[in-house]
C-alpha cells in the first residue's frame, strides 16, 4: 500500500476575502459579547422598537422584569459597546440607537463569517467594531 503526500498548495483554504485580522476579531467579539446576553437583546429591542426614539431607564424596569441597578449595568454595556446612546435629562437617563449601529454589526458578521468582503464605509466599520468614547456611562 503507497500513500500519496498531497502537495501543499491543495491544503491550503481558499478564500474570497482575507479573514478577519486578531484585532478585528476581538473587536468585534466585545460587541458580540454584549448582545450575547438575552437580557440585553429586550432592551436593544425595546429601544430599537420606540416610537420616541429615546426611552427612559425608569421604562425599562418592568418590561424586562430586572431592578434598575441590573437594568443600568446592562445599559452600560450596550452603550459601551456603542450600540446604545444615553442623554440625561433631569435626573433619568434616556437610552436610544446609534444609528446605523445595529446595521454595521450585522454588516460586519456577516462579512466575518460569511467571507464577504468588510463594508464599505469605514464609519460603519469603526461603530460596530470599536466601544463607546470614555464618557458613554448609564
Amino acid at each position: 500500500m503507497s500513500t500519496a503526500v498531497a502537495p501543499a498548495a491543495a491544503c491550503a483554504p481558499t478564500t474570497a476575502a482575507p479573514p478577519l485580522d486578531g484585532e478585528a476579531a476581538q473587536a468585534l467579539a466585545r460587541t458580540l459579547k454584549a448582545v450575547a446576553d438575552p437580557a440585553r437583546l429586550r432592551l436593544l429591542s425595546i429601544v430599537a422598537a420606540s416610537t420616541d426614539g429615546a426611552v427612559c431607564v425608569c421604562d425599562l424596569t418592568d418590561p424586562v422584569g430586572l431592578s434598575q441597578p441590573t437594568v443600568s449595568h446592562h445599559l452600560r454595556v450596550l452603550v459601551e459597546a456603542g450600540l446604545l446612546a444615553r442623554e440625561k435629562r433631569g435626573s433619568w437617563a434616556y437610552f436610544s440607537l446609534v444609528p446605523g449601529a445595529v446595521d454595521a454589526l450585522g454588516a460586519l458578521l456577516g462579512a466575518a463569517v460569511g467571507g464577504g468582503p468588510l463594508p464599505a464605509d469605514p464609519d460603519l466599520r469603526r461603530r460596530a467594531a470599536s466601544p463607546a468614547p470614555d464618557g458613554a456611562r448609564a
